[in-house]
């Protein structure tokens, strides 16, 4: 069984640390060679790991978890061809969604993901989380076999799509608001904030149920207890995008949400408001990106 994860982030470190401890061959794959400095949740210490080339790969992988960007998902597409087989198992483990029809591969799903940490330069922290929700087949419950014994926990689902609006739901809160207010979790302190984050959810929940994903008045309460849980210092990884001045994963949160909201010609003042403040943001960093 060979496995590999395409994303030397917080999601991908993780996944390949833990999954070492059971298959040491497991491979945590980007463009070059490097070395990160890993701190596992709750520990001081930090673990050495090695991040290895695609052009390294010499037998093709058996599972593979893509865990980049959204806005990385193409350049990573073009360097499948020479380490997966056609039986490669291929999760994508991404924030977002709209994303796994760019997937040209017959055995590829969509991951639902709760693993919370911080990549700053070659230093990766991880908060909290080990969690994968997947769509129930005979190849995922093959994974789920395969993680057992480790932490990384492969939840079955037998409706994803409500799973997978519900994640959007929470990053479309928490990111919107940090990313916007350039601060972490702790802008939550603020009443006004706080308003404005549950208005912005609330407008999410009706562009699902217009989907036929239905939620209510519960599922926004559910998700600003969430947030409660958040630690002040804990950022978002919208937030710490947008502190770096590096493009966003908005067209895979907020952009399909607002898109589905025009396609359905529903009324989402706050959500219009968030996405125009974001969309001039990406604007400036493609430009400033294509002028260097």
């Amino acid at each position: 069984m060979t496995i590999g994860v395409i994303g030397p982030g917080a999601v991908g470190t993780t996944i390949v640390i833990e999954l070492q401890k059971k298959y040491p061959d497991t491979l945590l794959i980007g463009k070059k060679r490097q070395e990160l400095h890993y701190f596992p949740e709750n520990e001081k210490e930090g673990i050495i790991m090695s991040v290895t080339p695609y052009q390294n790969i010499i037998q093709p992988l058996d599972v593979l978890f893509i865990a980049v960007k959204t806005y990385q998902l193409d350049s990573v597409l073009s360097k499948l061809t020479s380490i997966i087989h056609e039986n490669t198992l291929i999760i994508l483990a991404q924030n977002g969604y709209g994303y796994l029809e760019k997937i040209p591969y017959e055995h590829a799903y969509q991951a639902v993901v709760y693993i919370s940490g911080q990549k700053n330069n070659n230093n990766i922290v991880h908060y909290r989380d080990y969690c994968l929700h997947l769509k129930d087949t005979p190849r995922t419950r093959q994974l789920q076999k395969l993680t057992n014994k480790t932490k990384i926990e492969i939840i079955l689902e037998d409706n994803i799509e409500q799973k997978i609006w519900y994640k959007l739901l929470v990053n479309l809160g928490i990111n919107s608001i940090t990313a916007v207010g350039r601060d972490t979790a702790k802008i939550l302190h603020s009443a006004h904030i706080k308003h404005i984050c549950r208005e912005i959810i609330s407008e999410g929940i009706t562009v699902a149920n217009a989907e036929g994903i239905t939620f209510d008045e519960s599922t926004l309460n559910s998700i600003m207890t969430i947030y409660e849980g958040y630690p002040d210092q804990m950022g978002t990884s919208m937030y710490y995008d947008i502190m770096s001045d590096r493009p966003l994963e908005m067209e895979a949160i907020q952009g399909y949400i607002y898109n589905k909201a025009r396609q359905h010609q529903l009324h989402t003042p706050y959500l219009d408001t968030i996405y125009s403040f974001l969309s001039s943001y990406q604007q400036r960093i493609i430009q400033n990106s294509s002028s260097q």
